[in-house]
């Protein structure tokens, strides 16, 4: 009788220790936590990226070079003069022997066919309108690209800690049944301690997995984050300065992305193609591609002006020298205009013409293509959103408060000298895996967050106006119409 009360005692005082091992957070990830002197938030990953994309200076310089194109193409071209010694006799190039010998300057002007300069112009001036929106396109692709993989080293990081933090119980529970084992008081067995050393290995393997992963994810999100200048820097400067390559620390909370159509995709009915187009047909990367359209069909009125005679004018001065008799010789003036005849046009100007229509139905495709993409892209994001939802609902309401049942029953009936330890172990990897399972799916809800809003981008309300130094004003995104909110609140929005 004596012997039963210390033996449950003894499980008593074991079941309590691990019990303040699962409530008591590991000391040192907080002391890794106070020692951390600079945390990569969310927010300023994506802002960093979207702020020193080289693409974007890029882009905005291809936008000025068009626009100065613009302004040349609208210019005539310059006129030509011409300077020449005409009808110099041979047999003594006396410039007063002859009467037709004389000294010429002439000037001619050409004047292109039609209506080419002005539609030349104008369809320059409308492939630069498409850049602001190409900038735009980047910018929501930059925050969906940083912030999954942001998404994704956190979802790492987090998944660390979970399982540091139950390595200190598992170590727990490996001393309580060597404990247990040594004092012959219990009923622990020899591979119970084997069973709890070899839970321990895997841990340690899974940390090591983890730490791949995080190694992967932290170079990914590094390129984003390295400092852009324009300046006399060596490339090596610019690299090695401001930027995360290892050792990179995210912080503790997970965001929360608030959707830009909740109706649209939260509702359970799925509207049709044509009314979910209303939607992406203002998105910018196919507003890009209807500038490109408007430029390819001003290309038609372009190739309509080759029907257009080219004219030019010219004009000279002669000037003749006296004649060998001292008398004055008059000097000439010649003017003339020439023009071509586009006559036979079946083969030259019809073609191109025809060329032109071509090229514009082409163009037309790619924005057909682009359409379904975004189509297809919404009816996956949006299937899986559902899909996802569903699941962390039965996690919640079901899985999470069944594990957590079953992990303290089966530890009671452990202490209680009525139980398996093996059991006990087993219901504690099953809750770790479900809280790393809980934690995969509010992270990847917040991904298709991120994947959704980009989609939806276009049906915020806003306006994008070009401007002549290339820069552009960013849509405005939240519902208080805060026309200087960043481009990152135009991407990921607030809940």
């Amino acid at each position: 009788m004596m012997e039963h009360h210390i033996k449950s005692k003894f499980h008593l005082k074991c079941g309590i220790g691990i019990l303040a091992v699962l409530l008591t957070p590991s000391l040192a990830a907080q002391q890794a936590l106070s020692s951390v002197e600079r945390v990569l938030s969310f927010e300023q990953a994506i802002k960093s990226a979207q702020k020193n994309d080289p693409w974007a200076t890029g882009n905005i310089h291809q936008q000025s070079a068009i626009e100065s194109m613009s302004s040349v193409a609208n210019t005539l071209p310059d006129p030509k003069v011409t300077i020449s010694l005409a009808n110099l006799p041979t047999n003594g190039f006396d410039f007063a022997q002859e009467g037709m010998t004389q000294a010429k300057i002439g000037i001619a002007q050409m004047f292109p066919r039609g209506d080419t300069l002005a539609i030349k112009s104008r369809q320059l001036s409308i492939e630069s309108e498409a850049f602001p929106f190409q900038r735009k396109n980047r910018e929501a692709k930059v925050a969906v690209t940083v912030g999954s993989l942001w998404l994704d080293a956190y979802r790492v990081q987090q998944s660390i800690a979970l399982i540091e933090k139950n390595r200190s119980l598992f170590e727990q529970l490996a001393d309580v049944a060597q404990a247990s084992y040594s004092s012959a008081l219990g009923k622990t067995r020899q591979q119970d301690i084997v069973r709890a050393q070899a839970e321990l290995t895997r841990l340690e393997d899974r940390l090591e997995k983890l730490a791949q992963q995080q190694n992967q994810y932290q170079g990914m999100l590094s390129q984003w984050l390295t400092k852009f200048a324009t300046s006399d820097e060596s490339a090596e400067d610019i690299l090695l300065k401001d930027i995360y390559l290892h050792d990179m620390v995210l912080s503790q909370q997970l965001p929360q992305i608030g959707l830009f159509a909740t109706k649209v995709i939260d509702s359970q009915h799925w509207l049709k193609a044509e009314q979910l187009v209303h939607y992406f047909s203002k998105h910018p990367s196919v507003l890009a591609i209807d500038k490109k359209v408007s430029a390819t069909k001003a290309g038609i009125q372009l190739a309509e002006q080759k029907y257009q005679p080219e004219w030019g004018v010219s004009a000279s001065y002669g000037y003749r020298a006296d004649d060998p008799m001292g008398r004055s010789r008059a000097d000439l003036f010649s003017v003339g205009v020439t023009f071509d005849l586009p006559l036979f046009t079946e083969n030259k100007q019809d073609q191109e013409v025809q060329s032109a229509i071509f090229q514009t139905e082409a163009v037309k495709t790619e924005k057909l293509l682009l359409l379904r993409q975004l189509l297809g892209s919404y009816s996956s994001a949006k299937g899986r959103l559902q899909r996802l939802k569903a699941r962390q609902a039965l996690y919640k309401a079901k899985l999470l408060p069944q594990i957590h049942d079953q992990a303290e029953a089966s530890l009671t009936a452990y202490t209680n000298d009525d139980g398996d330890f093996a059991e006990v172990v087993r219901a504690r990897i099953a809750v770790l895996n479900a809280e790393i399972d809980e934690l995969a799916l509010d992270v990847e809800e917040q991904k298709l967050h991120l994947e959704l809003n980009y989609l939806f981008l276009g049906s915020v309300k806003g306006s994008i106006k070009g401007s002549n130094n290339g820069s552009f004003k960013p849509v405005t995104m939240d519902k208080h119409n805060d026309t200087n909110s960043s481009q990152y609140i135009a991407i990921v929005g607030e809940k």
